[in-house]
């Protein structure tokens, strides 16, 4: 299974994520309890969850009101408060994270440093329940078990009022914990994402995308945001058995014509060891009827540059192809490791099973495992192939 978190329309905030994974299936009445237990560390929290209609969808809101609130407080202070709770400790951990990130970007707004650092708006009660809410929350529906994607996250636009004064949106602090990921501006000028939003969705997600993979959505949930706009202020979150991935390649070709067969295996080699994703070499006939091979050899786009150099270093080839930003669809794939028993001696065996729609297209052992059984049994390998299946 997959989980998408989609912000593309409206961003994201803490109480969106909440509403979103409580219309997943999360235990409203288990996570309020949660919240206004952990929040009472810092101040007091009414916690409701109700469901509402943005602009024709169905959603669920959070919403937490405080009750009392201190001005600000310290993040040391914060990670000493969350460590004392009675909470299982992946979900203190991750919480401790989030905070983190959130600590790390206002000190590098604010020049300060960690031990220095106060919060307002992210030390609140409100952000204490929406960080460790959206983390119990998280864990209660194993999401931690599961491949998390992230899509871009819209951030508004225009200016907003702070307990720093009135700083543009993103504000800073957002734009900090979102550095090396997808964003975009709009689609009103208004603040879409907020610091807790945009830090719990960095530390959730264990891959960011552009767009949605080719999926089969089993279900989709819905978390409203507070304000109202002329389109639905909601956070998207799709639940998928399965994702079929793709990426973008580049296929680097060249022909040879003058290197013997014992050096096309060494750069065979090399070429792999260096990061190639994959290389084959085909035997053509050239210009004039030579007998020549032509390589073809696939790579991301991080190790183009270096595999380019050793195919000029090794061939010295005076010319090289490269057709860039090729998209591939790439199964699931894992690995799994069975006992086999071999004429009375047990082998482990690694099977490398790709799956599609979360059906299984292929499973086949890894060729070394074969080897070895190979040899220790003197067998051919297509004998241990029929043995093992």
């Amino acid at each position: 299974m997959a989980i998408i978190i989609d912000p593309q329309g409206s961003g994201i905030s803490g109480n969106m994520i909440i509403g979103a994974l409580v219309d997943l299936g999360a235990d409203c009445d288990k996570l309020k309890e949660v919240m206004e237990y952990c929040a009472s560390t810092v101040g007091k929290v009414d916690v409701n969850f109700e469901k509402t209609n943005k602009n024709g969808i169905d959603s669920i809101y959070c919403h937490v009101k405080m009750l009392d609130k201190k001005d600000h407080i310290h993040y040391n202070e914060l990670v000493d408060k969350i460590n004392g709770l009675d909470l299982d400790e992946d979900i203190k951990k991750t919480s401790l994270n989030i905070f983190k990130r959130m600590a790390v970007a206002e000190s590098k707004v604010h020049g300060k440093t960690l031990e220095e650092i106060h919060f307002h708006e992210v030390g609140a009660s409100d952000a204490v329940a929406d960080v460790i809410g959206s983390v119990w929350a998280y864990y209660s529906l194993n999401l931690n078990e599961e491949k998390v994607i992230g899509l871009p996250i819209a951030v508004g636009g225009g200016q907003v009022k702070t307990a720093h004064g009135i700083l543009p949106v993103p504000v800073p602090a957002v734009l900090e914990i979102l550095k090396g990921l997808n964003f975009v501006g709009g689609p009103v000028a208004s603040e879409l994402a907020t610091p807790t939003g945009c830090a719990i969705y960095a530390e959730l997600c264990d891959e960011i995308k552009e767009f949605i993979p080719q999926a089969k959505a089993d279900k989709v949930a819905y978390g409203a945001g507070s304000k109202d706009f002329d389109h639905p202020n909601v956070l998207r979150i799709i639940q998928t058995a399965d994702v079929n991935e793709s990426d973008t390649i580049d296929v680097i070709e060249t022909n040879i014509d003058h290197l013997t067969g014992e050096e096309i295996g060494y750069l065979f080699d090399i070429l792999l060891d260096a990061g190639a994703s994959d290389v084959s070499v085909t035997p053509i006939i050239m210009k004039k009827n030579r007998q020549g091979s032509l390589l073809k050899v696939i790579s991301g786009k991080s190790k183009r540059d270096e595999l380019v150099n050793l195919i000029f270093k090794h061939t010295g080839s005076l010319g090289i192809r490269i057709a860039p930003n090729l998209h591939r669809g790439i199964a699931k794939r894992e690995f799994v490791k069975k006992t086999v028993d071999i004429k009375g001696d047990e082998y482990e065996v690694t099977f490398k099973i790709g799956y599609v729609n979360g059906e299984v297209i292929s499973e086949r052992p890894e060729y070394e495992d074969l080897k070895k059984i190979a040899d220790d049994k003197n067998l051919s390998l297509r004998e241990v192939k029929e043995l093992i299946k």
